[in-house]
């Protein structure tokens, strides 16, 4: 008689773990959503600020713009995929497996990267060092504890219209970003070196800076050697304006001094530093965001910029 009656307390300890581990998912899905994301979307919504960081982190220039791209479409399906419940599973997998890729690379790289700013996220800063690779490991720990503990995925089909719908957004935005930033009328006038400066007439680049960034002294040793002919060089600090000219002793590029990025990184859609402007005949005819290998000195050359 005992065997078929339910005695109290049975059944009550699995249903509570049930439900611990489905709200456990839950949490760790929403906070790696909330960051991939995050990262994602920011990516996608600058992917030129995003290859000069790419360039800036030891990736070959060549594969700076796409891979910038690649990993805001990646990163962003990832962060809607987990969302889901259905999904959650792949959605785990492809954010433990980008985490693991970043893991991997940043140990490959890591002295030369040290110290170097990667921040992924719009309101968080930080650096490659150890606190790095605790950050994502914790990360890693949330996207497997996710998808553990979530319920077998199913419907492929949504998870590949999710994933045409965000690479359709991201090559938008990038068009967007690309034709905002050619074609752009220069001011007629701008001071350099405290006078009036025209843009109208003749070639002109422009190069924005930071005095204190070790890319950017690398970049202007490398354009001090080019042979730039008739076209002037106007080179525009985005911080730190009184190291200017103590930047270009220093790297031996002979350029004048504009202090109006205010406006002009407004205009031209400036990213992040390195960052240069061809100026012909007072239009805007293409940015540059790479400083790495052959870059700008190839691209200047096809512009007819430099000899």
């Amino acid at each position: 008689m005992n065997d078929s009656m339910a005695h109290p307390g049975e059944g009550i300890a699995p249903l509570g773990w049930l439900y611990w581990k489905t709200a456990a998912s839950w949490v760790a899905a929403t906070v790696i959503a909330i960051l991939f994301l995050s990262s994602g979307i920011w990516k996608i919504s600058d992917p030129h600020g995003w290859a000069v960081r790419l360039a800036q982190a030891k990736v070959p220039a060549v594969l700076s713009l796409p891979g910038a791209l690649f990993f805001g479409i990646t990163e962003t399906v990832a962060g809607v995929l987990i969302l889901v419940p259905r999904l959650r599973r792949w959605g785990a997998l492809l954010a433990s497996l980008l985490l693991v890729a970043f893991l991997i690379y940043f140990a490959i790289y890591f002295n030369e990267l040290r110290g170097m700013d990667c921040s992924c996220f719009p309101w968080l800063k930080r650096v490659v060092g150890p606190g790095f690779f605790i950050g994502d490991g914790a990360m890693l720990a949330l996207a497997v504890c996710a998808g553990v503990w979530a319920k077998r995925p199913e419907s492929l089909r949504t998870a590949v219209l999710i994933l045409s719908a965000v690479t359709v957004f991201a090559l938008v935005s990038y068009g967007v970003a690309a034709v905002r930033q050619t074609g752009v009328r220069a001011p007629a006038t701008i001071q350099v070196n405290g006078q009036p400066y025209s843009l109208e007439q003749g070639r002109h680049f422009l190069f924005f800076f930071h005095p204190g960034c070790s890319h950017c002294t690398d970049a202007a040793k490398r354009m001090s050697k080019m042979d730039w002919g008739d076209t002037k060089v106007v080179a525009i600090p985005v911080e730190q304006v009184q190291f200017a000219v103590g930047f270009l002793e220093e790297t031996g590029l002979k350029a004048g001094v504009s202090l109006e990025f205010g406006t002009l990184g407004k205009l031209f859609g400036y990213t992040a530093y390195p960052f240069g402007v061809a100026i012909e005949n007072g239009r805007g005819k293409t940015p540059l965001t790479g400083f790495e290998g052959a870059e700008p000195e190839e691209t200047l050359r096809k512009l007819g910029l430099v000899h």
